[in-house]
């Protein structure tokens, strides 16, 4: 039997028996879509967007430090030559 299975089969027992409402069931499947929700992202390993413009930012810096020193590196070539 899946776990969908299961769920419907303790949902409907309980609502047979007068245990829950359908607000207890809506509140149940939310935070079950939530809990769900942030494994999958914890799973994936996301950044924040927050960290990712940080990281942008540190990535273009190091972009331009190595342009200019490969600019350096062929000059101090040609001035030898």
């Amino acid at each position: 039997m899946s776990n969908s299975e299961k769920i419907l089969k303790t949902l409907s027992n309980l609502i047979e028996n007068g245990i829950l409402t359908s607000k207890d069931i809506k509140k149940e499947i939310s935070n079950d879509l939530k809990f769900k929700k942030n494994k999958i992202i914890n799973k994936l390993e996301l950044v924040s967007r927050e960290e990712f413009e940080v990281l942008k930012k540190i990535v273009q810096k190091q972009e331009a430090q190595l342009k200019k020193l490969q600019k350096k590196s062929k000059s101090k070539k040609a001035t030898k030559s």
